[in-house]
């Protein structure tokens, strides 16, 4: 690959992960688009980036990023013709990993960021294919296009008349239907399943889904959980997550494929979980019980417990989930490289470690601060 890289979404959590490994293992240029007033703004976010994952070594960095300020929401990215025009010459890879995370928007605000800024960059790689030098467009998207489908879900499956527990799991199904149908442009769908800290630090820049019900029980405020002990948590860790996009993207090969970066076989379940949390926080271990059993539980609940449930509602549907996600391409291709995830009941300690030395992400620490220590 000769041309520059095009990386979406590069000051979120899987973003900044991938910014690293490009500018470490590579000496490529990347093109990163900013939600920013203008191209200082999207610079100075972008430094602040570097920093987080380089500590004094990121000004060695800069030179090879260039932000530009953009807005996925906005024809053509909210650029000038000709500023699209040049990125759109340059670039032969492009990586979407912007997204809204969020389980609680409004159906058509999560649509107009992960749908319709999926649409605004597949507009931009097919401007790059027709100059000819777009080798691949990566589509970061989640395993959680399953929705409540029950059972295997394969890498080869997308509509199998499921429903969606939320519009971030919708929009994301919506927005690989349009991937999907681009057959024209040489794609790759990469689907991680939860994403959590590293496994060696544990550091995360992403204290959501798992995160919230265990800060929550570490504070003693869940007499109950709704959800069953035998149902698989599916998570994966970020370095894995990284490592596993890296190296799909950087052959030719998986272009028109899907690949699950899952945890699979190696998921833990939610009995594990709660034990190994109760051991962690020294607190006896919350109620385990099946959804309709805990509806009927919840309402004798009152003051800073009901609050805290309801705080952690999104999240718990993903304690009683039946989809078991089938990674076999994505293994096939990753194990020769030494790339594999590893259960979470291995590492979910460090995970905790740093969670509550950063106090939950109220004392930010950087991702080079969190790997020197």
């Amino acid at each position: 690959m000769s041309g520059d890289l095009l990386l979406t979404g590069a000051t979120g959590f899987v973003g900044m992960e991938l910014l690293e490994r490009y500018l470490e293992r590579t000496d490529r240029r990347i093109i990163t688009p900013v939600r920013a007033t203008d191209d200082q703004m999207a610079a100075e976010r972008i430094r602040v980036t570097l920093r987080d994952l380089f500590g004094i070594r990121a000004s060695s960095y800069e030179r090879r990023v260039e932000a530009v300020a953009a807005d996925l929401q906005k024809p053509d990215l909210g650029l000038p013709p000709l500023q699209r025009e040049r990125i759109a010459a340059r670039v032969d890879q492009i990586i979407h990993a912007a997204a809204s995370v969020s389980f609680a928007l409004p159906l058509e605000e999560a649509r107009a960021i992960n749908l319709e800024g999926t649409r605004r960059v597949l507009e931009l790689a097919e401007l790059a294919h027709a100059r000819g030098g777009l080798e691949r467009y990566a589509h970061i998207s989640t395993a959680y296009v399953a929705g409540t489908h029950a059972g295997r879900f394969c890498e080869t499956d997308h509509d199998v008349a499921q429903g969606f527990r939320n519009s971030y799991e919708q929009s994301k199904f919506e927005a690989e239907q349009l991937v999907l149908a681009r057959n024209d442009l040489p794609t790759t769908i990469l689907r991680p399943s939860i994403v959590v800290g590293d496994r060696r630090s544990g550091w995360t820049a992403a204290f959501n889904v798992l995160y919230w019900p265990l800060r929550a029980f570490a504070r003693g405020l869940y007499p109950a959980v709704p959800a069953i002990p035998s149902s698989p948590v599916d998570a994966v860790s970020i370095d894995y997550v990284a490592d596993a996009i890296y190296e799909l993207c950087r052959s030719d090969a998986g272009i028109g494929q899907i690949y699950h970066l899952t945890a699979g076989a190696q998921a833990s379940n939610v009995g594990e979980l709660v034990e190994i949390a109760s051991r962690y926080f020294e607190r006896p271990p919350p109620q385990v019980l099946p959804p309709h059993e805990f509806a009927e539980f919840a309402k004798g609940i009152s003051g800073v417990q009901l609050s805290a449930l309801g705080q952690s509602a999104e999240y718990f549907p993903y304690f009683a989930v039946d989809t078991e996600f089938d990674n076999a391409q994505a293994r096939a291709r990753l194990a020769p490289a030494g790339i594999s995830p590893w259960p979470l009941a291995s590492y979910l300690d460090r995970l905790l470690d740093f969670a509550t030395r950063s106090r939950w992400g109220k004392r930010p620490i950087g991702r080079a601060e969190a790997l020197a220590a």
